[in-house]
């Protein structure tokens, strides 16, 4: 075997190792694949909840991070969620963005699949993936979704829909 097929096994080894450390050394940052959202609506079963679908590349959705960290802290019934659509190269960048908008304790998954179209229709099949994407679930996880940016006074709306 050649130096250079062994150095480049090495590398792409430590590569990986580094994207699965990196996931797994922030337990709040989980793997979402096929079968994450089934699992997502069972882990909060008669609950609502809120599911922010994100990522690093979409200038909205960071602007919209200071209202996320605002209403988290003041809605703490309301358990949030949020989904970065990024892929686990992104891990380090997005555990950055959360932790700046102290976001970090909540729930937080990441596309951890190849087959992003299959993992959006998961979500909603009539979603196209724009960003960002919210769904608003009652208790019994009748939703609504909306693209693009929500004003407060729009939040504070769906609120009292999904909470009663």
């Amino acid at each position: 075997m050649s130096l250079k097929k062994i150095f480049s096994g090495l590398v792409f080894i430590f590569l990986a190792a580094t994207n699965i450390s990196a996931l797994a050394g922030n337990s709040d940052l989980k793997a979402f694949t096929s079968g994450s959202y089934q699992q997502m609506l069972a882990n909060n079963a008669n609950r609502p909840f809120m599911l922010v679908i994100w990522s690093v590349d979409c200038s909205s959705c960071l602007k919209d991070m200071a209202l996320l960290s605002s209403i988290h802290k003041s809605r703490p019934e309301l358990k949030m969620i949020m989904l970065a659509t990024d892929d686990l190269s992104a891990t380090g960048e997005i555990q950055q963005l959360l932790e700046k908008n102290q976001l970090s304790g909540i729930e937080n998954w990441i596309y951890a699949e190849d087959n992003t179209q299959k993992l959006r229709f998961e979500i909603d099949p009539k979603w196209y993936g724009e960003l960002p994407r919210t769904y608003f679930l009652d208790a019994t996880h009748s939703r609504v979704g909306v693209s693009g940016v929500i004003s407060k006074k729009d939040y504070e709306t769906m609120f009292k829909k999904i909470l009663n």
